[in-house]
């Protein structure tokens, strides 16, 4: 498959997107990333497709591709969020040229030691980053059947051989300019200028998701009535107490009285009061002499004077 794409065009492309991206990510602040993976299959079973690419903003998957497609699908909120942009349909094109290019390149990149027994499947991840510092950076990795085999440096135009079975893909790439320029331009500038669009989305959807609902104030009901009910109830407890003590007093008392003096307990005894002595001292009165003006309160009683007779009772 010949690949000659314009070196000129291309480069001066490539020269302004990431001036533009410079700039962008030095007023962000933050480091970004996008990720495109594919996934080719040179002999799909029935129904299967033979390329799919899955798209990914910091690490959150949000676009799916079928390289024989005509149409991007969203696979997430943030999908459909960065469909709006004039970036998501410009897509297409670049994504369906890398995978055209990797099939046509994978009989010349087949491992030596594979064999024809097993299916094989090539994966590539395309990378471009914006780093906190306003560096930015793309690179490729290569593999078989999920083994990483083989990174490309977009910077330096690098090629690392990682594992044994990417030995043939590094001899043939890396002396190929044309499949450096390209894989070089798309990452360093297709990438990066969907990714300074694509970010402007994922900062607002971050931005909306975290910032506070605003609830309206509730007002909290004052509890007065249970504060009464728990005095009023503490109030009755103590009284009942009291009460409770002031009748065993009083019960007690009774009966030493009635031990000691039952007669005099059985007249004398007329108030008691809860705060002194509960059996207050009564008189028991006899008439006096006539003589005296004062008349007879008992006509039962004796004509003698009868000393006044004070009963006292002691708690």
């Amino acid at each position: 498959m010949d690949w000659k794409p314009d070196p000129r065009a291309r480069l001066g492309f490539v020269a302004l997107v990431l001036l533009v991206a410079l700039r962008f990510c030095t007023a962000r602040g933050d480091t970004h990333s996008l990720f495109y993976n594919f996934t080719v299959d040179p002999h799909p079973s029935p129904g299967e497709l033979w390329c799919v690419v899955q798209g990914q903003v910091d690490g959150n998957f949000f676009l799916s591709y079928d390289c024989g497609g005509t149409k991007i699908q969203s696979t997430s909120p943030l999908g459909e969020e960065m469909k709006t942009t004039n970036t998501w349909e410009t897509q297409t094109e670049p994504l369906r040229n890398i995978g055209d290019f990797l099939k046509g390149q994978l009989p010349d990149i087949i491992p030596e030691k594979h064999t024809a027994r097993g299916p094989l499947t090539l994966q590539a991840r395309m990378t471009c980053r914006c780093e906190e510092d306003g560096n930015i950076s793309g690179c490729w990795q290569f593999g078989f059947n999920g083994e990483m085999c083989l990174r490309f440096d977009s910077e330096n135009g690098h090629w690392t051989e990682v594992h044994s079975g990417g030995r043939r893909m590094k001899e043939k790439w890396e002396k190929d300019r044309a499949v450096t320029d390209f894989f070089k331009n798309v990452s360093m500038g297709d990438c990066q200028a969907w990714l300074q669009d694509f970010i402007v989305c994922w900062e607002k959807m971050l931005k909306t998701s975290a910032s506070p609902t605003t609830v309206p104030r509730t007002v909290q009901p004052t509890a007065p009535t249970s504060n009464h009910i728990t005095k009023i109830i503490l109030g009755v407890l103590t009284g009942f107490i009291i009460i409770s003590i002031v009748a065993w007093i009083i019960h007690k008392n009774r009966r030493q009285c009635s031990q000691e003096a039952p007669d005099r307990c059985s007249v004398g005894l007329r108030t008691q009061s809860l705060l002194g002595c509960f059996c207050s001292p009564a008189f028991t009165l006899k008439p006096r002499d006539q003589t005296l003006g004062i008349p007879s309160l008992s006509t039962s009683y004796d004509d003698t004077v009868a000393a006044p007779s004070r009963v006292s009772c002691h708690i």
